[in-house]
């Protein structure tokens, strides 16, 4: 355990001289590669060390606050040292979801499995997949640089319901609208193969 309780507690300076003014700035962080570790998040969110799910949410809510992404490789980043993870899909999942009206438009805000915020917009998208072994979609939300979150399949049935139709370049597509943006989940006339 001492590679990871080194981890750790560099993890926890950076995160204690923040005062809860986000998370640090991995992007700035360019430190040598250390190896990779033997930790995974698993495509449900659950983190593991050695094979063994990682029970302290706290730990996971701080190594969350450090994980970086360059191309598809994941980091765990300090000023002083990087180490490989494994990502079975994305980092994150997606919770929960609170519906905002404002004066604007409809605002959804999503609580990922690590306790943050976002609020999905122009910075903040949505992207769905097909699934290639039902035919259905896989959604997802972007947290931060690269980083995403996969909406749980009880999210994703509110966003069908919260659906609409729109022309997107001359195409008429099923979607759902936040913070004054829409994001397409399929063409209007293809929803007979989602249902």
């Amino acid at each position: 355990m001492g590679a990871l309780e080194g981890l750790a507690s560099n993890a926890r300076k950076e995160s204690a001289g923040r005062d809860g003014k986000g998370p640090p700035p991995v992007h700035l962080w360019n430190p040598p590669f250390c190896g990779d570790l033997d930790m995974r998040i698993a495509a449900d969110g659950t983190w593991f060390y050695m094979k063994t799910p990682i029970g302290r949410p706290a730990l996971v809510k701080l190594f969350a606050s450090v994980l970086k992404r360059e191309g598809d490789k994941y980091f765990l980043v300090t000023p002083v040292e990087k180490c490989g993870i494994t990502v079975d899909d994305a980092p994150f999942m997606a919770v929960e979801m609170r519906i905002e009206d404002r004066a604007h438009g409809r605002v959804l805000n999503f609580r990922t499995n690590v306790d943050d915020w976002v609020v999905c917009g122009t910075d903040h998208g949505l992207r769905f997949e097909p699934e290639p072994d039902n035919g259905g979609l896989k959604p997802y939300l972007h947290v931060r640089d690269g980083l995403w979150a996969k909406v749980t399949r009880a999210l994703f049935y509110d966003l069908v319901e919260l659906g609409e139709e729109r022309d997107v370049c001359g195409e008429r597509m099923f979607g759902v609208a936040s913070g004054g943006a829409f994001f397409a989940m399929a063409k209007a006339d293809s929803l007979k193969e989602f249902s």
